[in-house]
């Protein structure tokens, strides 16, 4: 189902059992974000904070802050039936290259009618704010070192003044003053590339910030989509009706009429930048301050009845956990479209998305996992991956604590380590220079003879038949005892697991 508003997905969750009211004052100075970093941390509900000390607008935090509600902020029960639906899509689109197919998208049959829509005017354009003041907006200041206060959740609307591609963005914007604020565009985002074509243009870059909404939009202004594919169009996919876009009041880029609020204005590329940060960041650390393109406000738009959505980043596990665990799943299907001898792919929540990236394979040939590792170097978002872990693919590497043991088990750091240098994440601050550093590979699947490898061993499991048998035996030994936790096997017998060529 798609949302109408955030409200409308605050209702459903408000009817599950899933919201919690908070009614006495609240602070967004710090005491917002501490209260959410407590419900992300436990899996706990999301919070409606409807007396903020400061700001005209209820706040709601932890909207994604479990599987569940981010599936269904996704328009499903679980996040796995996109997936699915996305990998037998792409199967039947003719052409050979990823982002090819997706934007084959809006041609494909029903999927025509997902495409954006436009319409004039809409819910978020209900009142006009033509002399705004951001201090009436309740941004949060999420930890004690943060420069100042920053949006969290929003989608930044730009556009290739060239192409006219539309791109959205989950750009951490920090307030500055009543109608001022600090993009934080990232060396290897989109937006930044937009930012430098209007430079090279002299002209101004027209900005929209738009917050709340259908928590789809919310989330595919973090989905990792390439330049040209609109995210729009992905949120349209997600919840099976197109998403109705309108035109600024003072900007001309068009973006959600069903939105809760929007920030409209313009970046100058001549201007002189400001100093933007320190911010509380996803790494768990802080980023570090630098200097990044100033906003203009030229309006501010809204409904009447607005929620203003926000979320704070930190030590993990957070919030962002589940975003990006559903990033994972749902981008699994167009990655192996590229590299098809992926089996499953995960990131650990505590290597915070670019940090550690765990993925299984159908091994085939010698060094089949360094090949793996360079390309992925060289495919997009992946490239920011600071360590990449291939396992075979009897490992289940959706199982952390297996995959820790699989790999030390497995590897000789002489002959399994890859390192290389290249591109990294801004925001990694162990890199001996700014974005730019080593990232490491390790093979740890079993090792053929070409390899250096010895005669391979296999682990200790039991057949499939007995375990289920004293399984249920157990059961009735033991009321009540809970399933034991063994790792994830293949359906063939164990015979069947030993490489094609083994050394010894």
């Amino acid at each position: 189902m798609a949302y109408r508003s955030l409200r409308a997905f605050l209702d459903r969750l408000e009817k599950a059992g899933e919201l919690v009211r908070v009614r006495e004052p609240v602070d967004p100075v710090l005491e917002m974000a501490a209260l959410a970093d407590r419900a992300a941390k436990q899996e706990g509900p999301a919070l409606l904070f409807e007396n903020p000390r400061s700001g005209r607008f209820p706040v709601a935090m932890n909207l994604f802050g479990t599987r569940r509600r981010t599936s269904w902020a996704l328009s499903c029960e679980d996040y796995d039936e996109p997936a699915r639906e996305l990998a037998a899509l792409l199967k039947t689109a003719p052409p050979q290259g990823l982002w090819e197919k997706l934007k084959l998208l809006p041609k494909l049959g029903k999927l025509a009618s997902l495409t954006p829509k436009h319409v004039s005017g809409g819910p978020v354009q209900e009142v006009v704010e033509r002399e705004p003041d951001l201090s009436s907006l309740p941004v949060l200041t999420t930890w004690p070192h943060d420069a100042g206060p920053f949006v969290t959740l929003p989608q930044v609307v730009t556009r290739d003044p060239e192409s006219g591609a539309r791109n959205v963005g989950m750009y951490r914007i920090q307030v500055l003053g009543p109608r001022r604020a600090a993009l934080h565009w990232q060396l290897h985002k989109t937006a930044t590339a937009h930012y430098r074509a209007y430079k090279r243009r002299g002209e101004r870059m027209p900005v929209a910030i738009a917050l709340g909404g259908d928590p789809a939009l919310t989330y595919c202004a973090s989905a990792p989509l390439p330049p040209g594919v609109d995210e729009y169009l992905f949120a349209g996919f997600l919840r099976k009706e197109g998403v109705a876009l309108t035109r600024g009041v003072t900007v001309d880029l068009e973006y959600p009429a069903d939105a809760d609020l929007v920030i409209e204005g313009f970046c100058d590329p001549a201007a002189p930048l400001v100093r933007e940060g320190p911010f509380g960041d996803h790494t768990g650390y802080y980023s570090l301050a630098d200097d990044y393109p100033v906003l203009e406000v030229t309006a501010l738009v809204h409904r009447r009845d607005a929620v203003y959505p926000a979320t704070v980043v930190g030590p993990p596990p957070m919030e962002d956990l589940w975003m990006g665990n559903a990033t994972g799943r749902l981008f699994l299907p167009m990655l192996q479209l590229v590299f098809p001898e992926v089996v499953d792919m995960s990131f650990p929540t505590a290597g915070v998305f670019h940090n550690l990236c765990f993925l299984s394979i159908r091994k085939e040939f010698p060094g089949h996992a360094r090949k793996l590792m360079h390309g992925l170097w060289g495919s997009g978002q992946m490239s920011s991956t600071k360590t990449l872990v291939v396992f075979d693919e009897d490992v289940d590497v959706q199982d952390h604590a297996q995959c820790a043991w699989r790999a030390f088990a497995n590897v000789d750091a002489r002959r399994d380590l890859v390192v290389v240098d290249g591109p990294v994440d801004v925001l990694d601050h162990a890199a001996p220079a700014f974005a730019l550093g080593a990232k490491v590979g390790v093979d740890a699947t079993r090792k053929w003879a070409e390899e250096g490898g010895r005669e391979w061993p296999e682990p200790c499991v039991h057949p499939p038949e007995l375990l289920r048998r004293m399984d249920e035996l157990y059961q009735r030994l033991v009321p009540g005892a809970a399933a034991p936790a063994r790792m994830k096997l293949p359906l063939s017998p164990a015979a069947s697991w030993t490489p094609k060529r083994s050394g010894g």
